[in-house]
């Protein structure tokens, strides 16, 4: 490219290219553009030496000094003055930014004047503090929501409660065949509801979602074999309304220290909520095992079922917030969500694997203490 183009081109640009020949006095390289003469008292030409700073370009000083140690220590980048703002004879403010840059050891000074680059820059920098607000507000709104959300659903559990009490109370009553059955449909409803309620609460619960929470004492942490037993306990009556088998695996070694990093309740429901998924899409007549063993620093634990697996399409957001499966049974896709953010909480982990028997593997892993390893 030769010198006239590159004239044109600085010119084009509203560039001043200047030449160091002493400190404070510069010779002017190639055309000047008109937006930047109107700045001089008088009309400067290429190839003239000017003083610089004049009062037209006061702001220059102070950088000329960082551009001095800039050019002497000759590193090869371009060092910036930063924006700055002028004011010419008629009032009208003009922005521009300097460079200093060397070239086989000339010491250049550019001049640029950036009216619409900084008109833009401006107009991006007002919609990014427009958009910053905007989601601001939107954070709020959520809260806001999140909040709504919990108070409905304590509200629909307590109106639930009053409704299994009724049938409890309806179990001591003389009723017709068809009366029993209609009952036991009510009460398998009113089960799904709750753990419908359970999931949503444990998702939006700001205990569970705050990772700054107060860390885990040892003496606190759960046994994960008496927690598998305890939820078996408790969901294995509901399994035989189905006639579905749950079991612990019969390889447990029932005499090993299954204590694992976490707190008792939310392990509870974690394994609740595998659980319950697997008995949703089991078929009658079949089992559902819960898996336990070690695996190095860790305790691995598999909950197996023999329904129809997961589609492959679904599988790589089995574990987001409202994933649900084609067959949503009421569920409002949070406890696989809950399961993941709680075990991470704890340094664990969570996946799925398609069994080659068919049905389904989930497992997780959660980390053992020290001091039972040691």
């Amino acid at each position: 490219m030769n010198t006239s183009i590159t004239n044109d081109i600085l010119t084009a640009l509203d560039i001043l290219a200047l030449e160091q020949i002493n400190p404070g006095l510069f010779k002017i390289i190639g055309n000047v553009p008109d937006r930047l003469n109107q700045f001089f008292r008088e009309k400067i030409t290429s190839g003239m030496n000017i003083s610089i700073p004049q009062e037209e370009f006061s702001f220059l000083k102070n950088f000329l000094i960082d551009a001095e140690e800039f050019w002497t220590s000759n590193n090869g980048k371009k060092l910036s003055s930063g924006l700055w703002t002028e004011i010419d004879a008629t009032g009208q403010e003009y922005q521009f930014e300097a460079y200093a840059i060397s070239l086989d050891n000339r010491k250049i000074l550019l001049i640029e004047a950036l009216e619409d680059s900084y008109q833009e820059q401006q107009y991006l920098l007002q919609k990014a503090r427009e958009y910053q607000l905007i989601y601001q507000q939107l954070l709020k709104d959520n809260q806001k929501k999140d909040v709504l959300v919990h108070c409905l659903i304590h509200d629909i559990a307590v109106e639930l409660s009053a409704i299994n009490c009724c049938f409890a109370l309806l179990e001591y009553e003389n009723l017709t065949p068809k009366g029993k059955e209609y009952l036991e449909t009510g009460i398998k409803q009113c089960l799904k509801q709750e753990m419908l309620i359970k999931d949503i609460l444990d998702a939006f619960s700001d205990e569970v979602l705050l990772p700054e929470n107060s860390p885990i004492g040892i003496e606190q942490v759960p046994n994960i074999l008496t927690s598998i037993q305890d939820v078996i306990e408790f969901l294995k009556p509901n399994f035989a309304l189905n006639n579905i088998q749950l079991q612990l695996a019969n390889n447990t070694d029932r005499t090993i220290d299954w204590s694992v990093i976490g707190d008792k309740s939310h392990l509870d429901r974690v394994i609740s909520n595998l659980v319950e998924n697997a008995y949703r899409y089991s078929v009658p007549d079949s089992t559902v095992t819960i898996g336990l063993q070690l695996d190095g620093e860790y305790v691995l634990v598999t909950v197996d079922d023999r329904g129809l697996g997961v589609p492959p399409e679904m599988v790589k957001n089995l574990f987001q917030k409202f994933s649900q499966g084609k067959d949503k049974s009421g569920r409002a896709g949070l406890g696989l969500y809950f399961c993941r953010i709680t075990l991470e909480r704890w340094g664990g982990i969570i996946g799925y694997l398609p069994r080659p028997e068919g049905g389904s593997r989930f497992w997780f892993r959660l980390p053992r203490p020290a001091s039972v390893m040691s």
